[in-house]
């Protein structure tokens, strides 16, 4: 079970992999990244074939349109080049998705393309000319060794998930905190979830960097909501869902009043599209799905290299390249979900200072840089989906 955080002196340094574009990686995976349906068992066999492999896996083909095809193209781009990827084998059944994702890629980063008419369409033929690269690459990232970095090359992402009453009032305004001090430290912090900021945008548009910025705040809210009224959903229900509803959560408005309690306090430097990599540091806001694995998997094509992750009920959900740190303030979920939950702060319910605590997560995601795993690590539940947003040809 998770042991309530020690009472500790946020880091000054942290390790990591330093990449040839400059950022920061808390992980050298070899990431198996496939761009196309077709080639997504070819890709399946290759990652179960390589130990220590992570995939992600688009299934869709290249009928995609407009923004979705942008969404999709920032998204295998961010994947690809994400910082805790060491090294990278991209497959895909058309070789122009394969140079349009590889034209992206960090130069330093060791990486093998390959498509269908590689093999000459011979699916087996793929699968054992990927299996031989992907062994190639996993040695490569193996051989790559950590430096020290300072705060200022976190990058993180904030999600919560199944949330319940202890959440707004205890984990998110920790995770604040923890936000807080990241901005103020040089780094990065990506909120997203854009339904979430429904009937708060306008306190989220006061902290906006310029009138700019917070007129994009709440159209992105104006929009979403649109979307939803267009489309005959009601909210109640949806978002929040019956378990928010059943655990004391009855309105979206109450439930976003928690989750943007996650952003801290800091100036909103901008909003981003989805997987849209923050063109410096700062807090910024990611237009994007509610949906929790669409929601981190935007985030982490962002540049993410971990992410706070607020349960109150539980959610096993968790990103296949970016460590996700699960937090949860309902001593009820910590006790029964001892090999999901990494940081307990149920003590914050008992009256434990929030600010007090920001300090031993910075020291949780420090251990994460130097190499500790998460549960969702542990327990293999990593997963990268890539939002859809539209029809296809």
């Amino acid at each position: 079970m998770p042991s309530s955080i020690p009472q500790t002196s946020a880091p000054t340094a942290l390790s990591g992999y330093r990449r040839g574009d400059g950022r920061i990686g808390c992980r050298a995976h070899l990431l198996v990244l496939n761009a196309t349906g077709l080639t997504d068992r070819i890709a399946r066999r290759i990652a179960a074939a390589v130990p220590g492999t992570v995939l992600t896996s688009y299934p869709y083909g290249m009928g995609v349109l407009g923004p979705d095809a942008d969404a999709a193209r920032r998204a295998l781009r961010g994947l690809a080049n994400h910082p805790n990827t060491g090294a990278v084998l991209l497959l895909s059944a058309d070789r122009s998705r394969l140079d349009e994702v590889a034209e992206a890629l960090d130069p330093a980063r060791p990486f093998e393309a390959l498509a269908l008419d590689s093999a000459d369409h011979d699916a087996l033929r793929l699968t054992a000319l990927g299996t031989a690269a992907a062994m190639r690459l996993r040695r490569a990232a193996s051989r790559q060794a950590r430096d020290a970095v300072t705060p200022a090359a976190l990058c993180v992402a904030l999600e919560c998930g199944l949330s319940d009453p202890t959440s707004g009032i205890a984990a998110n305004p920790l995770i604040g905190h923890v936000a807080d001090r990241i901005v103020d430290a040089g780094g990065t912090v990506i909120l997203g979830e854009t339904l979430e900021w429904l009937g708060v945008e306008d306190q989220l548009a006061r902290r906006a960097r310029t009138p700019e910025i917070a007129r994009r705040i709440t159209e992105a809210v104006t929009r979403r909501e649109a979307l939803a009224v267009a489309n005959g959903v009601d909210l109640l229900g949806l978002n929040p869902n019956r378990r928010n509803i059943e655990e004391g959560l009855t309105t979206i408005e109450e439930k976003a009043s928690g989750s943007v309690a996650k952003s801290g306090s800091r100036p909103i430097e901008g909003v981003l599209d989805y997987a849209e990599a923050p063109p410096r540091p700062g807090l910024w806001l990611m237009d994007g799905p509610s949906y929790t694995p669409e929601s981190v998997t935007g985030m982490v094509a962002a540049g993410a290299q971990v992410a706070l992750f607020s349960t109150g009920s539980g959610n096993s959900y968790a990103s296949a390249l970016c460590p996700t740190l699960k937090i949860s303030a309902n001593a009820r979920t910590v006790a029964a979900l001892d090999t999901q939950i990494d940081i307990d702060a149920s003590a914050l319910m008992g009256g434990q200072d929030a600010a007090a605590m920001a300090g031993p997560v910075l020291d949780e995601i420090a251990a994460v840089f130097g190499g500790a795993l998460t549960w969702g690590e542990v327990t293999d539940e990593g997963n990268e989906v890539i939002s859809r947003y539209g029809e296809a040809l």
